[in-house]
């Protein structure tokens, strides 16, 4: 593979959109290997304050939590991961890399970059190019033009983007958008992916999630990680 540096995430899979303790046991249970918490959010109301997530992360360890933010304000933004004592940061505003510098520069936080197809204007070349400087890992996402949400949308976008940017990046990139339990092993095998990320593809329809959907998710996402990337 091409990824020579950045988060050592290979295989994982991240689920988003952690609404209680409880449900984070169950989804850490289910075999999810990192939990992502969506805080400071333009369209989508938030899971949990922070506070609540402060309180959940401390109970299942930091060490396997992501915070899902469009903070822009670099001050603002470390912060608020030392609030929460986390280490990794996946950060979906439209921001120039030298925010994201500015952000390392405060800290030494992971950083996750989004790259939100139908939103992004540089072609995954120029993206990757200009942002792996300042960055650890990128994630793939979807626009909704509908609404304006850049993740969470339920949506899946054209793969071949996707595809093309692992292809040309020096960092490892996960994929997220419109996945659920019956695409997921064929996303992995178009798109060759570091990791998966799923939201609303594993939620039963009260919005929280659905147990037999997050271990089915997990499975199929380990079977596509065993043939794309056989040991």
């Amino acid at each position: 593979m091409r990824r020579t540096r950045g988060l050592a995430i290979q295989g994982l899979v991240q689920v988003a959109g952690v609404r209680g303790l409880e449900e984070a046991r169950m989804l850490r249970e289910c075999g999810a290997d990192l939990l992502g918490f969506p805080l400071r959010l333009p369209v989508h109301a938030p899971d949990l304050s922070e506070p609540e997530a402060r309180a959940v992360i401390e109970a299942v360890g930091p060490a396997c939590c992501v915070l899902i933010t469009y903070e822009d304000d670099p001050s603002r933004l470390v912060e608020l991961c030392r609030f929460l004592s986390v280490g990794i940061v996946q950060v979906h505003a439209d921001v120039p890399p030298g925010t994201l510098a500015r952000i390392k520069a405060l800290s030494p936080l992971a950083i996750i970059k989004s790259y939100v197809v139908g939103r992004e204007d540089l072609g995954p070349d120029e993206f990757a190019r200009v942002y792996a400087p300042v960055c650890d890992a990128f994630i793939t996402d979807t626009f909704d033009p509908s609404t304006g949400a850049s993740g969470a949308t339920g949506l899946r976008h054209d793969w071949a983007v996707s595809s093309a940017l692992v292809g040309c990046s020096p960092l490892p990139v996960i994929l997220a958008g419109g996945l659920n339990p019956d695409n997921v092993r064929e996303a992995v095998l178009t798109v060759r992916p570091a990791a998966v990320d799923v939201h609303t593809g594993v939620e039963a329809p009260d919005g929280f999630k659905d147990p037999n959907r997050v271990r089915a998710f997990v499975q199929e996402a380990r079977a596509g990680f065993a043939r794309a990337f056989p040991s």
